[in-house]
């Protein structure tokens, strides 16, 4: 399991925090002592989008750590105050200059490692016009062949592709989930019900 980060004082009034269960609550929190602030840690979302245009999809290669110099596909941890599509459209707009349209929810996956959970859309890209943004060395237009499987940044990407072209071949996409997370010897990943 990730360490998560360790709250030492309150972000409310600046007191130290203790580790408790507060009254009511079945988890441990950081609890403040002085003013009774609870300061919850909690999944982070990331969404993104898989930009279609005429049977391709886009893919970004990555600029930034982690992961600098491997393929993706357009995502990032949501802003406040945008809904998930919002986010997913902006991620897209900012890593590959891309504007998509007609959005559907495609996937949600577990990621419980590492507290995040991932919300993938499909969309259209309108108009077929890109280029890298800040965070990608490239972008570019791939069939299924093209996919670079073997360089494809994070696994919950590649469990993405592959269900892509599976329900493209199959003329039917549906919303799938599941949960992604480590074998037991930490190796590799599995993919179980969501």
């Amino acid at each position: 399991m990730p360490r998560r980060p360790e709250i030492r004082y309150c972000s409310a009034c600046g007191s130290p925090v203790t580790r408790r269960v507060p009254e009511g609550d079945s988890h441990t929190r950081h609890v403040c002592d002085a003013c009774g602030t609870i300061h919850y840690q909690n999944p982070k979302v990331v969404t993104g989008c898989i930009p279609e245009h005429e049977g391709r999809v886009l893919l970004c290669r990555r600029a930034i750590e982690p992961r600098y110099g491997l393929w993706t596909l357009p995502a990032g941890f949501m802003e406040n105050g945008e809904t998930v599509a919002e986010a997913a459209a902006r991620e897209t707009l900012e890593e590959a200059r891309a504007r998509v349209r007609d959005l559907e929810l495609y996937a949600i996956f577990s990621l419980p490692h590492i507290d995040q959970v991932y919300v993938m859309y499909r969309g259209r890209l309108d108009p077929p016009e890109f280029a890298p943004g800040a965070e990608s060395l490239e972008v570019r237009l791939m069939d299924e062949t093209e996919i670079p499987w073997d360089a494809l940044a994070f696994p919950v990407i590649a469990e993405t592709l592959r269900r892509y072209f599976a329900d493209r071949r199959a003329s039917r996409f549906r919303v799938h989930h599941a949960a992604i997370v480590p074998t037991a010897d930490r190796s590799g990943f599995i993919v179980r019900k969501g």
